[in-house]
């Protein structure tokens, strides 16, 4: 039996490219000095149109400890007719019933995640997401309650920082003020006991059914002329230190210079099928005008807008706030970008 093509193409990347990449990567950094200043280009994390990147994550479910979930990570090719990206399909059944195994109190999870990134020429390969305020998502949801979950190299291995993944399908949006009072999650609204033990200080508001101020979604009022993508942005700064699935104290936050994996887990605890789709997981200050184009063709009607902030690069001394304006004011090295850009700034 000999490997096709379309094998040989997702096999993850080997220690020699892995390498090559991420000096790729550093040098541009370096070159461009865009350590210097906010970035305003996006940092993929996660591009599930590379089929390889589906072949390189993992799934988990409760069949691990006896359950009866299942789990499923498929890969599915675009459908230009439709403006369908390539993307990950996350697909499965999720059953609380308990096996025959006593020492099992709780089943009805499932999850996926990158598997470990690997080593390179310096190490352990990590993501460094420290000059970014947001983990972006473009998904399609079913509107079930899904968390979002990042591993960094923290002192305690098994730490996890979630943050609940709000969409405009989460069907606790579409119920009556009324009803969504208390903004409980499922599992600790079961009973009082389980809720105190799960959220001994209260439930952070990024795990609660009720998205948060901070979260950017889209704000459409409506769901049709949409194509059911959209794009979420969750802030660094809320996601909530968890082990075993419980919030621990005290709280720290993400060590965001080295991540581990990043991951999505459904633990609703609702029986029945689930399934969400995934374009790209990636790093970000706001969405830009490179960007946009993307966004509106795949999301729609429902794409975020460009981010003002990353458009005029956080200058306000441009009259239209434009980056290309600068380049043309009295002393403006807007323009020159790199350590040309730099070496002026030093000689004036």
């Amino acid at each position: 039996m000999f490997p096709t093509a379309r094998c040989l193409s997702a096999k993850p990347a080997g220690f020699m490219k892995r390498s090559a990449e991420e000096l790729s990567r550093l040098s541009r950094i370096a070159w461009n000095s865009e350590g210097l200043h906010t970035p305003t280009k996006p940092y993929t994390l996660l591009d599930f149109e590379d089929e390889s990147t589906v072949t390189g994550c993992k799934t988990m479910a409760d069949r691990a400890v006896g359950g009866f979930s299942t789990a499923s990570l498929d890969y599915v090719p675009a459908d230009p007719s439709t403006n369908t990206p390539g993307h990950a399909r996350f697909h499965g059944s999720i059953s609380t019933k308990l096996p025959n195994n006593w020492r099992v109190e709780r089943t009805g999870y499932a999850a996926f995640r990158n598997k470990d990134r690997g080593f390179w020429l310096f190490g352990r390969l990590y993501w460094d997401v420290d000059p970014y305020s947001y983990l972006a998502l473009r998904v399609k949801s079913d509107g079930r309650r899904y968390t979002v979950n990042i591993q960094t190299d923290s002192i305690v291995e098994t730490d996890i920082h979630q943050h609940r993944l709000y969409t405009r399908h989460h069907r606790v949006q579409n119920q009556t003020a009324r009803d969504r009072l208390p903004s409980y999650p499922s599992e600790a609204a079961e009973s009082p006991e389980l809720a105190e033990t799960l959220f001994p200080l209260g439930i952070p508001p990024s795990l609660s059914d009720v998205p948060p101020e901070s979260t950017i979604m889209s704000s459409s009022a409506t769901t049709s002329g949409g194509t059911g993508w959209e794009t979420i942005l969750l802030p660094f700064h809320s996601f909530v230190r968890t082990n075993h699935g419980l919030v621990v104290e005290p709280q720290t936050s993400l060590l965001r210079q080295r991540v581990k994996s990043i991951g999505i887990g459904l633990t609703d605890r609702v029986e029945g099928p689930y399934d969400l789709r995934i374009h790209r997981i990636w790093a970000t200050n706001g969405i830009s005008e490179e960007e946009f184009e993307d966004e509106k063709r795949i999301c729609g009607a429902d794409a975020l807008p460009i981010d003002e902030g990353v458009r005029t690069g956080w200058r306000g001394d441009s009259p239209s706030g434009h980056p290309d304006d600068k380049g043309n004011q009295p002393g403006g090295a807007g323009k020159t970008k790199g350590l040309k850009g730099l070496r002026s700034e030093w000689e004036q």
